[in-house]
């Protein structure tokens, strides 16, 4: 005798259990998601069809100032001899070293006469094969070159194990600081001279207004490591300098800090620079940095200059340097993954 037919039970796993949830969520967040034309990103053709979902670490390595970079980011010069820089300089450089970046130290002025905060910048050891570059003011150099100490540059470098120097240029900065020294000789002339008698790979950067073209067409022309932009748009230094200052040079001076070029304007002024110039050019390699905000901003850069580029940040680090490690890991991976992802689906315009 048949048995009579039983109900089929499904003894599957749930392969979905948060789709009830999802859904709910799905329909209370739709009218809060609404993305306008006008806010639409109009760098960029999205392109959802031609990869699948990056892998970790799928970011090709790539050679950049003599190194092998494995993420296209460059820890931007920050800050020394401060309470907190020994932490910061050292947080920052454990990440260039385990996620393949460059970095740039803040001014190290004050090791070429003493070792008393030679603690707060030695921090190579922690970057393994990664660039580390010292970084020194016109205005020191200037002095260097009239008092006949240009050895005190190599003494600094040896000290920090650094991989080359940075020069940044800074005259807005110095006329309002009210410690600031004023230049003899235009800066040009000095960097000349360093490139001349100093035999170290240099990179020069402005300070947060960036440069104009004639400023880039003499760099381009030098045989310079790298150009690094520091560009308007992120910290200005001639604007933080006023801030130090009393609301009467404010009023004065304050336009000042207006002047300047954005990271986007300057990379278009490299690419015709390159086409006017041509084999005139010497300077291989640019940084951009200067108001980058995230890493689109830093995508969009590096694939629109003509010239191989790193794109560089200073307050986006520097917010999650000041604490334990595992803040600013997440986030320089979470900067990665970003940029992974752009380059799966993102095309520049």
């Amino acid at each position: 005798m048949k048995e009579p037919n039983k109900a089929i039970v499904d003894t599957q796993p749930n392969e979905d259990p948060t789709a009830e949830e999802r859904k709910r969520d799905h329909i209370q967040l739709a009218f809060n998601a609404q993305v306008l034309q006008g806010e639409l990103d109009a760098r960029f053709y999205y392109e959802p069809l031609l990869s699948g979902h990056p892998v970790a670490e799928s970011w090709p390595s790539f050679p950049f100032l003599g190194h092998t970079f494995r993420s296209p980011l460059w820890v931007s010069s920050m800050t020394g001899g401060t309470a907190m820089a020994r932490t910061i300089n050292h947080n920052l450089a454990r990440a260039c070293g385990e996620f393949g970046m460059g970095m740039g130290l803040g001014s190290c002025r004050a090791l070429l006469y003493s070792d008393e905060v030679l603690a707060d910048f030695a921090v190579k050891p922690l970057m393994g094969k990664q660039p580390l570059f010292a970084n020194l003011g016109i205005a020191q150099l200037e002095q260097l070159i009239e008092r006949r100490e240009l050895y005190r540059i190599n003494m600094m470098l040896d000290k920090l194990e650094a991989d080359g120097l940075i020069i940044h240029v800074n005259p807005m900065q110095e006329w309002l600081q009210p410690e600031g020294d004023r230049f003899v000789h235009p800066p040009l002339q000095t960097i000349e001279t360093i490139l001349a008698q100093v035999d170290v790979p240099l990179i020069v950067k402005e300070v947060g207004q960036g440069m104009g073209v004639e400023s880039l067409r003499a760099l381009l022309q030098l045989p310079l490591a790298a150009i690094d932009f520091a560009a308007g748009g992120g910290t200005n230094f001639a604007k933080l300098e006023l801030l130090r200052d009393s609301e009467a040079k404010q009023l004065i001076y304050g336009h000042l800090a207006q002047v300047g070029h954005s990271a986007v304007e300057m990379a278009g002024f490299v690419n015709q620079l390159l086409l006017e110039l041509g084999d005139k050019v010497r300077c291989p390699a640019v940084i951009a940095s200067g108001g980058i905000q995230n890493f689109l901003d830093g995508y969009y850069l590096i694939h629109k200059l003509q010239l191989p580029a790193v794109y560089g940040q200073a307050s986006g680090f520097l917010k999650h340097a000041q604490g334990d490690y595992a803040s600013l890991r997440t986030y320089v991976a979470a900067q990665i993954e970003g940029l992974e992802l752009a380059k799966a689906f993102l095309k520049v315009r």
